[in-house]
């Protein structure tokens, strides 16, 4: 329980008073945090592999994930849609530019796939090494939440900004509570605890920290299923972008989760302007801020 508080505030907080303005450091930070990712997620997979008897637990995660995904993400659709039409967003000088080729972006989210399984085939290999991998996994969190504190202050985000951005602040809104809802409906089909199915709904799309943050609270089974519903939700946003953004920028928006400040950021610039780009990294630095202190609070104190 103190190491969820430690991970919720205090790594978040160190990196947040660091600015950096040099760009020959911030590409470092940058390319820091994708490696860290690639390692974290090898990690988990080796936890993955830990599990005894996993062919029985197999058939249950792919249901799970495929249920929570359902009901988390296709609730946010569902009230950001309606969101659109009761409060359409207009742009009368849209300077929007062709989009990337999505196909490009969905491999780039698949080789992060590929990091666990990695984990995962690796992990079978019994090695005494293993023992520590959670120490291992716990100081490389750390490691990377005190980096994406650094990014976020970097952005030059002030709380002026933040509290002035209505956009980014509604979408962070109805994305937070229409998963909650979600969270707690894929409860109630699972027969699981209603605060783990809001906790398991509550990453947001950070899949890096979500799953392993579920499985230190909940084990491997739980953080396996967050992480596999918040890897689908990157990817659906990536599909889903193109056809949306035109007519409902604010869908568009607010399914891309965390990620809107930084993996899905370019799309959004180049297919709704850049006006998308203020609320879009608001909404992710909220959700940033919220989802490792509300995953605490719900797997520790709810």
């Amino acid at each position: 329980m103190l190491f969820g508080i430690l991970i919720a505030l205090v790594p978040l907080f160190v990196g947040y008073c660091v600015k950096l303005t040099n760009k020959s450091w911030l590409s470092f930070i940058n390319l820091s945090l994708s490696i860290i990712i690639y390692m974290i997620l090898f990690l988990m997979g080796v936890e993955l592999a830990q599990i005894n008897d996993l062919a029985s637990h197999l058939s249950t995660l792919i249901f799970s994930t495929l249920l929570l995904f359902a009901c988390t993400f296709g609730l946010n659709v569902l009230f950001l849609f309606m969101l659109d039409i009761i409060l359409p967003w207009r742009n009368s000088n849209n300077n929007s530019e062709p989009l990337a080729s999505r196909l490009k972006m969905i491999l780039e989210s698949l080789k992060i796939c590929f990091a666990l399984i990695l984990g995962f085939v690796v992990g079978l290999i019994p090695l005494t090494v293993w023992q520590y991998n959670g120490l291992a996994t716990k100081v490389i969190l750390v490691i990377l939440l005190i980096l994406v504190g650094i990014q976020l202050r970097s952005n030059n985000i002030t709380i002026k900004q933040i509290i002035l951005n209505k956009i980014g602040i509604t979408t962070t809104l109805v994305v937070t509570l229409s998963a909650l809802l979600g969270g707690v409906i894929a409860s109630f089909i699972l027969a699981l605890p209603i605060n783990v199915g809001m906790a398991m709904s509550s990453g947001f799309g950070w899949y890096s920290l979500s799953g392993v943050l579920m499985t230190e609270a909940q084990g491997p089974v739980i953080g396996s299923i967050t992480f596999l519903n918040d890897i689908m939700r990157e990817l659906c946003a990536i599909i889903l972008i193109p056809s949306l953004i035109n007519r409902f920028k604010l869908t568009s928006l607010g399914i891309c989760g965390a990620t809107s400040m930084d993996f899905t950021l370019p799309m959004l610039q180049k297919g709704g302007g850049f006006m998308m780009v203020p609320p879009a990294i608001v909404q992710g630095f909220l959700l940033t801020i919220i989802m490792p202190v509300l995953m605490t609070f719900l797997n520790y104190y709810f």
